[in-house]
């Protein structure tokens, strides 16, 4: 309309104004140029309305287990506390903070004088009621004729016998003092119970050590030949992996192909296995605790070192697997766009499992063999017509 107007205004100015023809030619230049405007506009309108060209991936679905990774703290297969068990002065310490040591070795000694001093008076008591057990015996043996023939009363016989019997127990009981007594004199030698690395002690050469000390413990010795991680794992996720089963303690069958990263990095050489299930769930986080031990034969991992370790959990099964990048997570809501058979885009709210690798597992609102959008989705809205150009994923 107002091309029109502009075109009437000139005619007008044509009919009334003849003589001024250098106007008229303004005019129809302005009224070209607005046409050309025009026509322009109307050209970039239709460019846009063009569909557009996006990348999009068709749904795959992998029959694998699910790999998760974990942060975990390394522990000691088991520990040895190292304890006196009796009271002395510490008179030697025969080990290196931090050092390896052997079951048996000797690691510390005590001032064994009254010990010894206790020996000697256990072994004199033994030979004192040996020579007594000599002397009842020889009185009964001569009893027992005398009393045949009535020499001396049966009362008198019974007498002999008890004070043989009786020098009998006296032997058996300063024999078992004696033990006692080396017992205690192999106590001052403390060894070490089990191989491994041994900590540092609080006590030192000269300190009054034992129960009822300030040192009743000495140190500690921890056994790392074999290390444990826990892999803690949701309580939704385990009844997922395991087919909402009821609780079990026995799980060797959840986890497979356990790998363990050092801080650098580097892969441990030695692969791992699944030990035990703990008893009780882990209350603040709700999760059950897998422990899975890994081989430690040079003693290259160290207890309360960090690492990684990478695990298969659960049973192979078929997974809807999309990539990360077709996923847009807002406010809680994940989602994707999908390309129909009719070349036209849909939102679709979909339910995330696991991430692997580069792929997201989707465990609801998706299926096998449909198309989604790889990237771009933001230009999209509902209905909207699209070329969909297929990107080959690699395989991961």
């Amino acid at each position: 309309m107002f091309f029109l107007k502009i075109l009437q205004c000139g005619m007008f100015f044509d009919h009334n104004s003849s003589k001024k023809s250098g106007k008229i030619m303004i005019y129809k230049q302005f009224i070209i140029s607005l046409s050309l405007l025009l026509s322009s506009c109307q050209f970039h309108n239709n460019e846009v309305e063009q569909p557009l060209t996006i990348e999009v991936v068709a749904v795959g679905e992998k029959v694998e287990a699910v790999r998760q990774s974990f942060i975990s703290a390394i522990e000691a297969n088991y520990a040895a506390t190292v304890q006196p068990r009796l009271n002395g002065y510490l008179t030697e310490k025969h080990f290196d903070n931090g050092m390896p040591v052997t079951k048996g070795s000797v690691i510390f000694r005590l001032d064994a004088r009254q010990q010894h001093a206790n020996l000697l008076a256990a072994q004199a008591s033994l030979e004192s009621a040996r020579a007594k057990l000599i002397e009842a015996k020889n009185n009964y043996d001569r009893s027992i004729p005398l009393a045949a023939i009535d020499a001396i009363s049966k009362s008198q016989l019974d007498q002999y016998r008890a004070v043989y019997v009786a020098a009998e127990a006296n032997v058996k009981s300063a024999r078992q003092q004696l033990a006692n007594a080396k017992l205690e004199v192999e106590y001052t030698t403390i060894r070490a119970s089990i191989n491994g690395i041994i900590a540092n002690s609080a006590a030192h050469i000269g300190d009054y050590v034992g129960p009822a000390t300030a040192f009743t413990t000495l140190t500690k010795i921890e056994n790392i030949d074999t290390v444990c991680v826990n892999i803690s794992i949701p309580m939704r996720q385990y009844m997922l992996y395991t087919g909402r089963r009821a609780f079990t303690y026995d799980n060797a069958g959840i986890l497979s192909d356990i790998v363990l990263y050092l801080a650098d990095g580097s892969r441990y050489p030695l692969p791992g296995s699944y030990s035990y299930t703990r008893s009780t769930i882990a209350d603040a986080a709700g999760t059950i605790v897998l422990v899975a031990t890994f081989p430690n034969p040079d003693y290259r991992l160290k207890s309360g070192q960090f690492a990684r370790i990478e695990s298969n959990i659960g049973r192979a099964t078929p997974r809807i697997v999309v990539p990360q990048s077709a996923v847009s997570q807002r406010q809680n809501i994940n989602s994707v766009w999908v390309i129909a058979a009719d070349s036209t885009a849909q939102f679709r709210q979909v339910e995330l499992g696991e991430s692997n690798g580069s792929y997201y597992t989707i465990t609801a609102g998706l299926n096998a063999g449909e198309t989604v959008v790889l990237n771009g989705g933001i230009k999209l809205r509902n209905g909207l017509k699209v070329i969909p150009k297929f990107i080959k994923q690699r395989n991961e």
